[in-house]
């Protein structure tokens, strides 16, 4: 296991960071400071999905899933009984066009998420976006967080300075 000194020197404090890609096989998430990426495999255990949803949530609580889904009217009070908020709808010819957020602050909701990408990785590999405010310290305590996870890793760092050099080529 990594110390403390070794994961902080994991990032340059002379650069900016642009992106910091960790996971394993089965799972890749990639943080900047707006977003984080998470596919997830259709090998995913669930409790790694879970692992990964609590351990942003304690990172930051209020990071955020968006989610649009297309629904009846009636079925709009049954998301949000499972922690989601409704922030907007409209009606369509399919139904009832809304839009969620996901908190990452309501363990129900996380939950429920979960769940939800349970359900499609039966199908197929899924990615889920998250919104956040993360900068690098909250990049290094995520990678910290998840470091617990069987297999996980570092796959890629890249810095602002990196893509502006591979621009100038």
């Amino acid at each position: 296991m990594r110390t403390k000194e070794n994961n902080e020197s994991l990032i340059s404090p002379h650069l900016s960071l642009s992106s910091f890609e960790m996971g394993r096989d089965d799972v890749n998430v990639v943080c900047t400071y707006g977003k984080i990426s998470i596919w997830f495999g259709r090998q995913v255990p669930d409790v790694v999905i879970g692992q990964i949803f609590l351990g942003i949530a304690k990172i930051d609580q209020a990071a955020v899933h968006e989610l649009d889904i297309i629904c009846d009217f009636d079925e709009i009070t049954e998301f949000e009984s499972n922690g989601y908020v409704l922030v907007s709808y409209a009606r369509s010819k399919e139904g009832y066009r809304t839009t969620f957020h996901v908190p990452f602050s309501s363990k129900k909701a996380l939950f429920n998420l979960a769940g939800s990408v349970t359900r499609e990785l039966k199908n197929e590999n899924t990615v889920v976006d998250c919104y956040w405010t993360g900068d690098d310290s909250d990049i290094m305590r995520l990678y910290e967080e998840l470091s617990n996870i069987e297999d996980w890793k570092i796959k890629n760092i890249h810095y602002k300075e990196d893509l502006k050099d591979k621009s100038n080529e």
